[in-house]
């Protein structure tokens, strides 16, 4: 992928400088009307308060520091980094905002740089932090230890982020959204049962549970789980045998018993009179070993 030594830099890779990837180290005026946004922009939800804030501070002293965009077709422009910016800009109704070129050829590049941009930043959910990454593996051909490497992060600190993604997606959104902490979601993962995950998330929510207590919640389930499954499979030995005992039963014509016990068991067959042992007696000769 072109451009891959810079990116490995991390945020430094965004700061432009001279070089033969920055079409201009110097701050240009751009009209917002010819800028785009990024296609693959990984934030999904913008604070609305960090928004306004953003707003306010801009209103007062005005746009500090400039955006990264990319010339495309057209005599446009895409955004690579400063995306909140660019929409504070255009909700004040400001005509013009202060930019670098960058020179960034392929998707490819564009789509690492906007997620390795967003993802280092501390006020990104964990979700969409889970879901960048994973979006780095994917379509930038990265393995979590690469990831972590480029972020900054230790690679089980990716992992837990991306392991997130396995919960059903009404959790995912309700920690998007800061109904529940990274600590609980964490703790549902204690349980692979979807229904028990929703379970204890709905009653975290309602009655505001701490981690503590989501932990002790998932316990309980997997303990009832555990408990379940013994009594299935217990169930399913139980007709298993039934069905052998009836078919001994069959072929030797008596009561027959299969009693189990760890590492083993006994068959136990009946018989009635000194006729009949000798009747079954001519049967156990009769079988070929």
């Amino acid at each position: 992928m072109k451009g891959r030594s810079h990116l490995g830099k991390g945020l430094d890779a965004l700061i432009p400088s001279v070089d033969d990837t920055v079409v201009s180290d110097t701050v240009t005026e751009l009209d917002v009307a010819l800028i785009e946004p990024n296609p693959f922009q990984p934030r999904i939800v913008f604070g609305e308060e960090s928004f306004e804030d953003l707003k306010r501070s801009i209103e007062e002293k005005g746009i500090i520091q400039p955006i990264l965009v990319r010339p495309i077709d057209g005599n446009r422009y895409q955004v690579v980094a400063g995306e909140r910016r660019l929409r504070a800009a255009i909700a004040l109704g400001i005509k013009q905002i202060p930019t670098y070129l960058k020179d960034i050829r392929t998707d490819e590049e564009m789509l690492e740089i906007a997620l390795i941009e967003n993802v280092q930043r501390e006020d990104f959910n964990p979700i969409d932090l889970g879901k960048g990454y994973q979006r780095l593996i994917d379509e930038c051909g990265l393995t979590q230890e690469e990831v972590a490497k480029k972020i900054g992060k230790d690679r089980t600190t990716v992992s837990n982020l991306i392991r997130l993604l396995k919960l059903p997606e009404k959790i995912q959104e309700s920690l998007r959204y800061g109904e529940i902490k990274e600590g609980h979601a964490r703790a549902l993962l204690g349980t692979s049962n979807a229904q028990a995950q929703e379970t204890i998330w709905r009653k975290a929510v309602k009655e505001s549970l701490s981690v503590r207590n989501v932990e002790q919640l998932v316990r309980k389930s997997q303990n009832k789980d555990k408990a379940a499954g013994a009594r299935k499979l217990a169930s399913r030995k139980s007709a298993l045998l039934t069905k052998k005992e009836s078919k001994l039963r069959e072929k030797l014509g008596t009561q027959v018993k299969i009693r189990t016990r760890k590492g083993g068991g006994t068959i136990e067959v009946a018989f009635y009179s000194a006729e009949d042992l000798e009747r079954l007696m001519d049967i156990f000769e009769g079988i070929k070993l």
